[in-house]
């Protein structure tokens, strides 16, 4: 992949973007192009930008628009701050997503409290949608034995879900990276849980 190139498309796009959402798309793809190439401190930036971006648009979004404040939180957690990762997360809570109805929700719900160190309240929101048929199971697995320290079990989720995005015909602006294994990975080598995973779609920093 030429990733230089595609920091530059998503640059563009995102200069010329017509929706705050659109915006915050592209500068997230910009983020991991940009962590592919080497640049983290360039990535930094540009994940800022997207958290900025998508939780302004919540003004114009509908109650059930989880995929705004889980990005937020992501691209945040991406850029190692630790404090606007913290805010953004009781953001999220603060919109209902703990009591959410869809399982999309509920995953907000326990990203949100992974990061808050509510680890006991995360692992009841994984748990709440592991045999949900509409979410998937890897994940929700993920997360909930990155809750309970689990390090064998991590491991073996963490595989499953790096192996469902290598199966992937399309991604998130066409930027070919495992982004939600990477952001897992974060959240797990918090607690001292350790998954040694390596793909093509995970910069050198996934590599651990």
């Amino acid at each position: 992949m030429d990733w230089e190139a595609i920091v530059e498309r998503e640059r563009l796009r995102s200069d010329g973007a017509q929706s705050l959402v659109l915006r915050g798309n592209a500068a997230y793809g910009a983020g991991l192009a940009l962590l592919m190439a080497g640049r983290d401190a360039d990535a930094c930036e540009w994940f800022e930008r997207a958290a900025v971006a998508w939780r302004e648009s919540w003004a114009d979004a509908t109650p059930t628009s989880w995929g705004r404040p889980i990005g937020a939180l992501k691209a945040l957690l991406l850029a190692g701050d630790d404090d606007g990762a913290a805010e953004a997360a009781e953001w999220a809570l603060s919109l209902g997503c703990v009591d959410a109805e869809s399982p999309i929700g509920r995953y907000a719900a326990a990203l949100a409290l992974l990061v808050l160190a509510r680890d006991a309240n995360a692992r009841h929101q994984a748990i709440s949608i592991q045999e949900r048929d509409d979410f998937p199971h890897a994940v929700a697995d993920a997360l909930a034995f990155v809750a309970a320290h689990d390090p064998v079990a991590y491991a073996e989720a963490a595989e499953a879900v790096l192996d469902s995005f290598e199966q992937r015909d399309e991604y998130l602006e066409d930027v070919a990276v495992a982004d939600t294994v990477l952001v897992l990975q974060i959240l797990a080598a918090r607690r001292g849980v350790v998954a040694e995973l390596s793909s093509p779609l995970l910069p050198d920093r996934g590599r651990r």
